[in-house]
């Protein structure tokens, strides 16, 4: 056990009541996720613990108070400032050092990767022609694969984008549903629809889509294409089949790079059918020059319940599988 005293400064009674937030919820939230006890008088903290997590905690706190020269802490904003400093690669290994972040300028901000693994799958994007992000709900796997995009349409890599999803419920029988095959895919893809309008606005996106700059597809129109010069997304890629998803990585043409997203603990297929993400990452995971990416509950960066929510039910799950 160990100890560190931190002054804050300035002493400014209303920014210190900003960063303890009531009846200092925000202490409490610190403490507990790094296992730390903090005391404090006015400005002077005294942070309690194991060494990595007391110096985890006391740089969190100082980036924290930092920030409330310009906003008002939430337990939202605590808990991404945590995935920021990479707490759990600190605990890990206290001298690792910051490596150099991938940061995506879009026309509403500066996006880049919260924690270590969120900037590999970055760096993995730019340097591999098909990548593969796979893991629970909240961990940025379709987000972060669109902001690539959008990055090298704007840097001229690829001419356009092309995004792609299963319609799984329907079998990918989409007849019945009324309108035309933009419209009855529109359900399915509107996750990815979503993070491009945050990034590019909704006016740009949709002249994007009108231009065939941007382009949406089921992944059943893929068979018999060859993609060039193109950055494809398949989404929810678990509820492929084998033959599916075989034939979306043959399309891959010259200049071209996918992402392939996908949770392998939410597939909607039938009990019958066989994953195709399952598959393929047994097939490809020693072939050069293809990443992968496999995210967990530490790197989910929705609001913090999401977080126990995902973790609770691995727990629930493993329990089952050593009952059976």
């Amino acid at each position: 056990m160990t100890s560190q005293e931190i002054f804050l400064l300035p002493a400014d009674n209303g920014r210190l009541s900003n960063f303890c937030g009531q009846l200092d919820s925000h202490l409490r939230q610190i403490e507990h996720r790094l296992q730390v006890e903090i005391a404090n008088r006015g400005n002077q903290f005294k942070v309690s613990g194991l060494d990595a997590s007391v110096k985890a905690a006391c740089a969190v706190m100082y980036t924290l108070f930092d920030s409330t020269a310009s906003e008002q802490l939430t337990a939202e904003l605590i808990h991404l400032a945590m995935q920021d400093a990479s707490i759990d690669s600190l605990l890990e290994n206290p001298s690792l050092p910051a490596e150099h972040e991938v940061a995506i300028k879009t026309k509403f901000g500066l996006i880049k990767g919260r924690g270590p693994n969120q900037q590999a799958y970055l760096k993995k994007i730019f340097s591999h022609d098909i990548n593969f992000g796979v893991g629970p709900a909240g961990t940025g796997k379709t987000y972060l694969a669109v902001a690539c995009a959008i990055e090298a349409l704007q840097t001229e890599q690829v001419r356009k984008i092309i995004l792609v999803r299963p319609a799984v419920e329907a079998g990918e029988k989409l007849g019945f549903l009324p309108g035309d095959m933009a419209q009855k895919v529109d359900p399915y893809l509107r996750p990815l629809y979503d993070a491009l309008y945050e990034m590019l606005g909704f006016e740009r996106v949709e002249k994007m889509i009108d231009k065939g700059i941007i382009e949406v597809a089921p992944l059943a129109f893929m068979r018999g294409r060859t993609l060039n010069d193109a950055f494809i997304i398949l989404d929810e890629a678990q509820n492929t089949t084998t033959e599916q998803i075989k034939m979306f990585l043959t399309r891959l043409g010259f200049g071209s790079t996918a992402v392939i997203t996908g949770d392998i603990t939410q597939i909607d297929l039938p009990s019958e059918k066989m994953s195709g993400l399952r598959h393929v990452l047994e097939v490809l995971k020693d072939i050069e020059g293809i990443s992968f990416t496999f995210f967990a509950v530490r790197d989910v960066v929705r609001h913090p319940l999401v977080q126990r929510i995902v973790s609770a039910y691995e727990v629930y799950e493993q329990k089952t599988k050593t009952a059976l």
